[in-house]
């Protein structure tokens, strides 16, 4: 079971798919929000379907928006892989690092990424996205955390580098908030039915391989993630959290970073594929 939204920016609607069947959300929420999500929603839409309520639709066609409704925050943890601390020419931290996406950098699995203006160094970060489903604040103990967690998707946590790394004044914000520099998707992955441990995941640019890793590898697991989070501000319903990326960014100095028709394709196992083209920024 997995959950999506479809339809032109700004008019998705909610919809559930059982294998390859798409059924009509829109009797039991007008959007997957934060709303939906803390009131249960995806166990009531699982309950019904099982009870044969919903009434099935043809998406052929259709443009996949991202899996949640704009998020209040977006919560993004920096060098979470010891591989590409090292890439990134930093020993592995002690503690999460933290920055912040803003969050209308959320966009479709399959949009198009615009590369901004003055660009020089736009990368690419394949990333497991961990969506909130419930207010958490001070939690006592990592073994808490999964409760909050209403499901997973992919995220590419798309990165300038010289904005990030040259000119933020000490912050990442600069070269983490371009225009649609979060595409999300293709589906939300209810937390019931996906393991976040070991997860492989990967990159690939204009069909070459780029990253190959496992969420095995992650310094701060996403027990931890949450908990630590929640000790220093509060997690809302529709939170999203970008755990950290593997080694095998353009800042490794192995890969050239993105040119305008690049085509950057994500995959983790037990969620799907995403495909973005990276194009000239022209408005």
């Amino acid at each position: 079971m997995k959950f999506q939204r479809i339809g032109a920016p700004g008019a998705e609607r909610p919809v559930l798919l059982d294998g390859e069947q798409a059924y009509d959300l829109s009797p039991l929420t007008h959007d997957i929000d934060g709303t939906f999500l803390a009131a249960e929603g995806l166990s009531a839409a699982a309950t019904a379907l099982a009870q044969g309520r919903l009434t099935p639709l043809d998406i052929t066609g259709e443009r996949i928006g991202a899996p949640i409704a704009r998020p209040q925050a977006v919560w993004c943890i920096g060098m979470n892989y010891a591989a590409h601390a090292a890439e990134s020419g930093a020993e592995p931290p002690s503690t999460p690092v933290l920055f912040f996406k803003a969050p209308n950098t959320v966009i479709g699995p399959y949009d198009d990424v615009p590369i901004p203006r003055g660009s020089e160094r736009t990368d690419w970060e394949v990333e497991l996205a961990v969506v909130i489903g419930r207010r958490a604040r001070y939690l006592d103990s990592p073994a808490d955390s999964m409760e909050y967690v209403a499901g997973y998707t992919i995220s590419n946590d798309v990165s300038e580098r010289r904005f990030q790394l040259e000119e933020s004044g000490g912050q990442w914000s600069k070269g983490k908030c371009c225009e649609g520099f979060n595409p999300l998707g293709p589906a939300l992955i209810p937390a019931t039915e996906l393991d976040p441990g070991n997860l492989r995941l990967r990159s690939f640019v204009n069909g070459e391989p780029r990253q190959d890793s496992s969420t095995a590898d992650l310094i701060f697991d996403v027990p931890y993630l949450i908990w630590h989070l929640s000790r220093y501000s509060v997690l809302e319903p529709g939170d999203l959290i970008n755990t950290g990326t593997p080694e095998g960014v353009a800042l490794s100095g192995r890969f050239p970073y993105l040119r305008p028709d690049d085509v950057v394709e994500l995959e983790i196992e037990g969620i799907g594929r995403t495909r973005q083209r990276f194009r000239a920024e022209s408005a």
